[in-house]
């Protein structure tokens, strides 16, 4: 699954990405319990950032571009440059504080 969470309003042109790279899982409760939690943090972050979910099972080439080891993680992403990296999955308000205090600190590439 390599799926957009939606937003009330389409990101800026400078917006970042936040790609949750998931491992090979069966679908069921514990699928249903991460698209809620990601669609919540999307929710959270709201146009600055999109949350992309990467799916191994049906995207494995792009989990690999990644070196997608040690799934689940999510990386933060500009313009197709790799800004941050996390193992593990993003889940609470200290989570949405990181990422944005990662985003601040980085240069907003003019176009």
């Amino acid at each position: 699954m390599l799926s957009t969470l939606p937003s009330v309003a389409g990101p800026p042109p400078e917006a970042a990405v936040l790609l949750v790279l998931l491992p090979l899982a069966p679908s069921g409760a514990g699928q249903v319990a991460t698209c809620a939690a990601l669609h919540t943090l999307q929710q959270q972050l709201g146009a600055a950032i999109r949350v992309l979910c990467v799916d191994e099972a049906a995207h494995p080439d792009v989990v690999r571009s990644f070196d997608g080891q040690g799934l689940p993680a999510w990386v933060l992403m500009r313009h197709g440059v790799e800004l941050w990296r996390q193992p593990g999955m993003p889940s609470s308000a200290a989570t949405v504080a990181l990422i944005m205090s990662k985003l601040a600190l980085l240069p907003v590439a003019s176009n």
